[in-house]
């Protein structure tokens, strides 16, 4: 029965929106693995609830409980990537400085640099363009990718996926007889 309620509860997690969030995610980092699960399917809903058309005002509450959460270094890492990635589906140009804050994070940087790249509002490729000049030189072409690919020219930082990354050689099998 207890499993019955928890798995109930879980379901009915986007009725309690924003509400329900930070709770939520302190307990996703949990050591019972379950537990963290069900309530990384709970988050997931309420965003993605909050994120329908015609629910703005949702959207921006359950970004805004978010927002805060992505600074707390007491979270394990996965628990702030997963964080990072909900915002990617609900997030507006005010969740763009914290989310470039986590460039600092070699952890959690690439997934900060992807979902600026998913944010659909010019502040996102402005950071984009900001980080690059102050990046580390290792991360500067990823961030020439993001770039790139929001339609501006980088120069200087070709795509690691062009370059190869060994020596191929062909040897032709020997001749049938």
């Amino acid at each position: 029965t207890n499993e019955l309620t928890r798995a109930s509860a879980c379901d009915a997690a986007a009725d309690y929106g924003a509400g329900a969030v930070r709770p939520l995610v302190l307990s996703m980092g949990s050591p019972d693995f379950e537990l963290g699960r069900r309530c990384q399917r709970a988050l997931h809903r309420i965003v993605r609830h909050a994120g329908r058309p015609g629910a703005q005002s949702e959207a921006a509450a359950v970004e805004g409980e978010l927002l805060p959460l992505l600074s707390e270094s007491s979270l394990p890492v996965q628990v702030r990537r997963d964080l990072v990635w909900v915002l990617s589906e609900i997030g507006t140009a005010r969740a763009v400085e914290p989310i470039t804050a986590l460039f600092v994070d070699k952890d959690l940087r690439d997934d900060a640099r992807c979902v600026l790249l998913r944010l659909p509002c010019p502040e996102a490729m402005a950071a984009l363009k900001q980080a690059f000049g102050t990046a580390p030189e290792e991360f500067k072409y990823a961030l020439a990718d993001s770039l790139r690919a929001r339609g501006d020219r980088v120069e200087g930082y070709p795509s690691k996926k062009l370059v190869p990354t060994g020596q191929t050689t062909v040897t032709p099998l020997p001749a049938r007889k």
